[in-house]
């Protein structure tokens, strides 16, 4: 048995002998490599957000959806305003005939083709030649009125889905989500309709959509709030009309579900249960109908629903994101995290590289702690290993490699209801949370290289660094290259050890407020 005194100059007290802690909490995980639960359930990488599709035909957008695919591996991407006119699709000549154009479209999934992502097809906004009236949304306008002509509406579906067909062949495209617009429940927001007029714009869009294929997969309600999933499914059933999958979306937040500019201020809920409690219940309420058996999809989460609150940008926000997917466990099948990029212009361009964007990247490529998160999870091996502790991921590869991914979530926002917006701007110190004692059994006999990587306060926490920098409206390429340079992801630990006859390492580690850590075992 060894046990590693040695504290690494890069580590920041991560690694500890005989810890004596200020609190004197102590963490035991136990990793038995001979102990295997199951393959692990990937659907946390299955999809991921992105602002509008328009957005998608920006080299920025690419590059950063290029680098994301590679290191985080979400499989599929869902997107507004696809059917907006800033995409060119619909227009009528002089004679109110339906003139379609797919340049813009193919050019988006071309590249999405290219790299290796999915479209979660999201069927939004309206086409202005075809909308019922004049309301939009966000700074790029998108229309949220239903169509002038249920008729068009359904043919411009069908001849889309048609042309999809034709260049990316059946089988690609039976792979595909198509979704039915975006929270149109928000009456005030995405939808000028009622919930009956949302069923039948469903109605029809399904329709069209199995009458090119019986086996394409079509679902909604894409609520906010997880709103409408019994009352969507009992008008699929009296109606007769296809549903594979419901999707809705859960915010993080106590209050309200639409603020792009987060002047209301929004408040991290306080209630343990928040979104993961949501994603369970909508499972409940799905096994409780009469389709037991649809799909889960959560087309949209976060911790908070405004891309103005630095809840994103803090370092707390890579611990949230692995405390409510584990658990939520396998409620759902896909959690899609709103965005992967502050890319996004709902409230127009941002004038600030930090301004509480959704994003996993800002606009500089610079990764946020979030990323390392989902980098972590991707780097788990395919075998879920037997563990106890609820706030970790132990698993192997094919290889015999050993990963084990844990954190420590804690609540810290002050009793005194203080917003997002203040408290999470600042520079947020975080406090020792004890020691963790780990012990690794039943692995192969021999030389391994042991990694620790670290996101926490100061590590991988370029939004701290970014205040260390005076929070500069503007960053100089030379800030740029320095956050980064600070915020890489280098491993605090890399050192070689040896496991010996009784195939066991034990290693004790500090842990502080909101710290993730990725330890790994690499057979060498």
């Amino acid at each position: 048995m060894k046990r590693i005194l040695l504290i690494s100059t890069l580590s920041l007290g991560v690694l500890a002998g005989k810890s004596q802690s200020i609190q004197g909490l102590v963490r035991s995980i136990v990793v038995d490599a001979g102990k295997v639960q199951g393959p692990l359930n990937r659907d946390f990488n299955l999809c991921v957000g992105a602002g509008r599709a328009n957005e998608g035909l920006r080299a920025d957008w690419q590059r950063q959806l290029r680098y994301v695919k590679d290191q985080l591996g979400f499989r599929y991407i869902r997107m507004h305003g696809l059917l907006c006119d800033d995409m060119g699709v619909y227009s009528e000549d002089k004679n109110g005939h339906p003139v379609y154009n797919w340049q813009y479209i193919d050019e988006l999934y071309d590249f999405l083709e290219q790299v290796q992502i999915k479209p979660f097809v999201e069927l939004g906004f309206m086409p202005q030649a075809l909308a019922s009236g004049n309301k939009t949304i966000f700074w790029w306008k998108g229309n949220v009125t239903p169509p002038k002509d249920y008729n068009k509406w359904g043919d411009l579906i069908q001849s889309l889905v048609k042309h999809w067909v034709e260049r990316y062949g059946k089988e690609e495209v039976k792979k595909w989500y198509f979704e039915v617009w975006n929270e149109p429940n928000l009456k005030d927001g995405f939808w000028t309709g009622d919930q009956a007029e949302y069923f039948k714009l469903y109605n029809v869009t399904a329709n069209a959509i199995k009458s090119v294929s019986s086996a394409f997969k079509v679902g909604g309600p894409a609520t906010a709030g997880n709103a409408w999933i019994p009352e969507f499914i009992s008008y699929c059933v009296q109606n007769n009309v296809p549903a594979d999958f419901v999707s809705t979306h859960t915010y993080g937040v106590d209050q309200g579900y639409l603020d792009e500019t987060g002047s209301t201020g929004t408040i991290l809920s306080k209630n343990e249960r928040s979104v993961y409690g949501d994603i369970i219940n909508s499972r409940k309420q799905i096994e409780q109908s009469a389709l037991p058996h649809l799909e889960l999809h959560y087309t949209e989460w976060s911790s908070s629903y405004t891309p103005a609150d630095p809840v994103h940008d803090s370092y707390h926000e890579a611990a949230y994101i692995l405390e409510k997917i584990k658990k939520a466990g396998t409620a759902a099948n896909s959690m899609s995290y709103w965005t992967f990029t502050d890319i996004f212009e709902e409230a127009g361009p941002r004038t600030t590289p930090f301004h509480g964007g959704f994003g996993l990247m800002n606009y500089q490529d610079i990764n946020k702690p979030a990323f390392y998160a989902y980098k972590y999870l991707n780097m788990l091996g395919r075998q879920e290993l037997q563990n106890t502790d609820p706030a970790s991921w132990a698993c192997k590869d094919e290889k015999g490699n050993v990963q084990l991914l844990l954190w420590d979530f804690t609540y810290t926002l002050p009793d005194n209801k203080v917003n997002n917006q203040v408290y999470y701007k600042r520079d947020l110190p975080s406090k020792d949370k004890g020691s963790v004692i780990l012990n690794f059994k039943n692995l192969a006999a021999g030389k391994y290289n042991l990694l620790v990587y670290k996101t926490g306060y100061r590590t991988n926490d370029s939004y701290t660094t970014y205040l260390d920098l005076g929070a500069p409206s503007q960053l100089t390429k030379q800030q740029v290259a320095l956050i980064k340079e600070k915020n890489n992801d280098t491993p605090v630990v890399s050192k070689s050890v040896t496991i010996g006859s009784n195939r066991s390492y034990d290693l004790n580690l500090d842990i502080r407020e909101n710290d993730v850590l990725l330890i790994t075992l690499n057979k060498l």
